[in-house]
């Protein structure tokens, strides 16, 4: 038999790693990587922290050479080669490197295009100073412009990962950095009160933050925002989102699903059987609402290159989905997601509710114990884990790993009160924060102490229910919900009459463990609706741990 010929067009995350995979299952296979810049597989998501000085050698974002990828792989690597066209009724694809244009033949072609990032055609741009961050040449310029020009003044147009972690990068070089968001909040994919945390804690930073507005033009040292503030700016960075590269899978005529992507079954193939598509420009089926997604993040990257590679190997894998868990670092916080937020529940048409935790990452006793927030969303009738958030110090990229591993295990709030997570002073408390976020989400399906979200507590006419607050008076001094009660919880069950009992009861303390111990208070004693609002007064107000 002839040796199968595969050829994939993109390195880095799908691309190197379905090379990779297929050398593996077939080791007599032709396989070429076509790559249009110069480098095969790079630390991409590590670019801004060499620019920011935390990673200090430019060669450890650099993962393998050709030549390494060849001695290694016996893959052909071709950089600075673009792909052109591909001919599916002949199985050939048109490039053209530095010796010009050539065509390479496939049984199978893998497309790891990725996507381009979106530049607005804006007055002023393009600039020397104004800049995109997607490969190694990017980071080489901005890290180069920083090195030569000095710059003083940085603002960051675009509230994403990539903008954010440029903010702080810059930052750490020591600019001034404002960021501009075109949304009413940061970090679009995420509840707002998470996103507001993640304000909060750049502005604590002094990296200051303009929501509701975008660019209007790029001078030489400043830019003038659609709202009309002026901000001095040495150095743009233009993160606005990315583009899926599909213009030759389009060409070719394969299948674009509605959000713009390639459409893929489960085993990576596009409409064409012979050519399989990873990464940035596939449209993949998100794991819980089955619905059609991109999820431009390199692990999804990185698994499905594994599966396409195998499959364009001859081997049989099928991709079970993506639920676009995330993490980055701000500043001295970490924020965190994995599954559907609220806000993505909701707009399925899924009834959902939520309950929040705040908590130390570890015992409290422990020296170094830092507080986190923990939000879980799961579907109201069923109990299934659909969703949840995380930000804080320490440990969150923990817990989001967990919830994680429970949607995927389609498991409960009830199943989720008995997970069995290590423990010992040091690393957690004998009651995880996922534990607890089990306890209050199964006390509330089960009746036990009814649970409302914050965001649904805002919504309710509060001329029609009673809100009690539990906190100490030293507290409810420093701020409280208009029209609340104020009884703190040791005096309550010596106040009950001044609490109505004609209208719902929605009881808060700061964090929610003590309005939590005032419902039961109250239940047992004849008040027939009684709420703990989710998350207290600090989830009310969004205030960041």
């Amino acid at each position: 038999m002839k040796n199968r010929k595969i050829v994939i067009i993109g390195g880095v995350a799908g691309g190197a790693t379905a090379a990779a995979r297929a050398r593996r299952v077939d080791e007599h296979a032709e396989i070429t990587l076509v790559e249009m810049s110069g480098y095969v597989s790079y630390a991409n998501c590590g670019l801004p922290y060499y620019i920011g000085g935390d990673i200090k050698e430019r060669s450890k974002l650099l993962l393998q050479t050709p030549k390494g990828f060849h001695d290694r792989y016996r893959v052909r690597v071709l950089t600075h080669t673009e792909a052109l066209k591909i001919d599916r009724e002949k199985k050939e694809v048109l490039v053209r490197g530095p010796d010009g244009e050539q065509t390479l033949s496939y049984d199978s072609l893998i497309l790891s295009q990725g996507g381009s990032p979106v530049v607005p055609p804006l007055p002023g741009i393009p600039s020397q100073h104004a800049f995109t961050l997607r490969n190694v040449e990017d980071t080489d310029a901005i890290h180069d412009f920083v090195e030569q020009a000095k710059p003083r003044t940085a603002v960051i147009a675009g509230g994403g990962f990539i903008g954010l972690e440029m903010a702080e990068a810059l930052h750490s070089r020591g600019l001034s950095v404002q960021v501009v968001e075109k949304f009413n909040q940061l970090m679009p994919p995420l509840d707002p009160e998470f996103a507001e945390f993640v304000r909060q804690e750049l502005e604590r930073n002094s990296i200051h933050v303009h929501l509701n507005t975008g660019l209007a033009s790029v001078d030489q040292h400043e830019v003038r925002l659609e709202d009309g503030q002026v901000l001095p700016a040495d150095l743009v960075i233009l993160s606005m989102g990315v583009r899926p590269q599909t213009s030759m899978a389009k060409e070719a005529g394969l299948e674009i699903g509605p959000t713009g992507g390639v459409l893929v079954n489960g085993a990576m193939q596009s409409s064409d059987p012979s050519i399989f598509v990873v990464g940035d420009m596939a449209e993949i089926v998100h794991r819980i609402t089955g619905k059609k997604v991109r999820v431009p993040l390199a692990g999804p990257a990185n698994r499905q290159g594994r599966i396409a590679g195998s499959n364009a190997a001859g081997a049989r894998m099928t991709y079970a989905g993506a639920m676009g868990t995330s993490v980055v670092k701000i500043c001295e916080r970490t924020a965190a997601a994995t599954g559907l937020t609220e806000k993505a529940a909701k707009e399925a048409g899924i009834q959902t509710s939520s309950v929040f935790v705040h908590a130390n990452h570890h015992a409290g006793y422990y020296p170094g114990a830092k507080q986190l927030t923990l939000k879980v969303v799961f579907e109201t009738k069923t109990g299934q884990v659909l969703g949840a958030q995380a930000f804080g110090s320490e440990g969150v990229d923990k817990r989001i790993d967990v919830i994680a591993t429970a949607i995927a295990g389609k498991l409960t709030v009830e199943d989720l009160e008995s997970l069995d997570l290590s423990y010992a002073p040091p690393f957690s408390s004998a009651n995880d924060p996922v534990n607890t976020a089990g306890f209050i989400g199964a006390n509330s399906r089960s009746g036990f102490s009814p649970v409302v979200s914050p965001d649904v507590f805002q919504t309710i006419d509060k001329s029609e229910i009673a809100i009690l607050d539990v906190r100490d008076d030293a507290e409810t001094a420093r701020g409280f919900v208009a029209g609340a009660i104020k009884i703190p919880l040791p005096q309550l069950r010596d106040r009950l009459n001044e609490i109505p009992r004609d209208r719902p009861v929605y009881a808060y303390c700061f964090s929610g463990m003590r309005s939590y111990l005032a419902a039961r208070i109250l239940m047992q004693n004849g008040f027939e609706k009684v709420y703990n609002v989710a998350g207290g007064y600090r989830s009310i107000m969004r205030m960041a741990v």
